[in-house]
């Protein structure tokens, strides 16, 4: 071989080299690229459900309240008219009284 084969050789390998280096860092600026999209998307898909959690969340616990309102004012109502019927009762009682009393006083006083 001659010396001009060797050079030639040389810079082939050279060549051969530079495009392998070149094409190793394409692949690497691809890869990290890819790598930064993914992660992108992951993190938009981790919001994204712990917002549908968050929601659901607050839907199922907006519901119980709901639930429980209509527990505790039904349960209200009823003690309600059970006041309104204590009341009633107690009502005539203290008008039957006064009544008494005032007869009473009348019948005392004639």
């Amino acid at each position: 071989m001659s010396r001009t084969d060797v050079l030639k050789e040389i810079k082939d390998a050279e060549a051969a080299a530079k495009l392998t280096v070149e094409k190793a860092e394409a692949d690497k600026k691809a890869a990290i690229a890819a790598a930064r999209r993914e992660s992108i998307q992951r993190i938009q898909d981790a919001e994204a459900k712990a917002q549908e959690d968050y929601d659901s969340a607050i839907e199922k616990q907006t519901s119980e309240f709901a639930a429980k309102r209509e527990v505790l004012l039904a349960d209200g109502k009823k003690e309600a008219e059970k006041l309104d019927v204590d009341i009633d009762a107690k009502l005539k009682k203290v008008n039957d009284f006064l009544s008494e009393e005032f007869v009473r006083t009348i019948n005392v006083t004639s």
